[in-house]
């Protein structure tokens, strides 16, 4: 069982679970006390750790040995329109599982869901890290309208945009790059020629297929990293 810490991690340290990885581990998966852990914070690699139960909804997880180091992870950001309720959840936990390290929500014309819920991303995103086994969970952004994604875009990332019935290039794996995924009726007009006169952005198609917006942002992401299909650059 591996549990994300928010806390320093080295030999000798006691954490606390969360009231709610407290309760999970003795309700639900009924660990008994002495039980082996694995924990990871995102910074400092991952442990073992001693389960330690000290009364109702409280726990401490008893650090030992480092049994993976910090590892350099591909740095891809994933932006995307937000879905109903089900897909954007599958879309914020399955970017965490392809190694997404930034998911960054993007309101534009057609944009169906105007608000998203950051606290119930960051559950997901959490619980996803920690059964795909990944060293880190993903940085969660507020929403911003496509304007402001670009205004505020760094210089030197490129941006890959997603763009249906063009005919443009296929996506290549990249190692730092971003990913923009438009709404379920794609980009209006205007946004397209707004993606088209920013010099960072590379139109790219995932394929012949028009794909729901969720599965793009699985397939383009599981693309960016794949292995000899192309030469990775920067």
């Amino acid at each position: 069982m591996r549990l994300f810490i928010a806390a320093p991690l080295h030999t000798g340290a006691s954490v606390p679970a969360t009231p709610e990885q407290a309760h999970h581990m003795a309700n639900v998966m009924r660990r008994s006390a002495g039980e082996i852990m694995r924990v990871f914070n995102g910074t400092d690699g991952e442990w073992r750790a001693t389960y330690r139960p000290i009364g109702r909804g409280k726990a401490m997880l008893d650090v030992g040995e480092q049994i993976r180091p910090q590892a350099p992870e591909p740095d891809l950001w994933l932006a995307f329109a937000p879905l109903k309720r089900d897909a954007t959840d599958l879309v914020v936990q399955k970017a965490t599982e392809l190694g997404a390290a930034a998911i960054l929500p993007v309101i534009t014309r057609r944009t169906i869901a105007q608000r998203v819920n950051l606290e119930r991303f960051a559950a997901i995103a959490t619980e996803a890290a920690e059964q795909c086994e990944r060293l880190t969970l993903p940085r969660i952004a507020p929403p911003v309208s496509l304007e402001a994604l670009l205004a505020q875009w760094p210089a030197g990332r490129p941006l890959l945009a997603a763009v249906e019935r063009a005919d443009v290039g296929p996506i290549r794996p990249r190692i730092a790059a971003g990913l923009l995924v438009g709404p379920e009726g794609g980009y209006a007009p205007e946004e397209l020629e707004l993606i088209s006169r920013r010099p960072f952005v590379e139109a790219v198609t995932l394929g012949p297929r028009i794909l729901r917006a969720e599965t793009a942002c699985i397939v383009g992401l599981a693309l960016l990293q794949a292995q000899g299909t192309g030469a990775a650059t920067d």
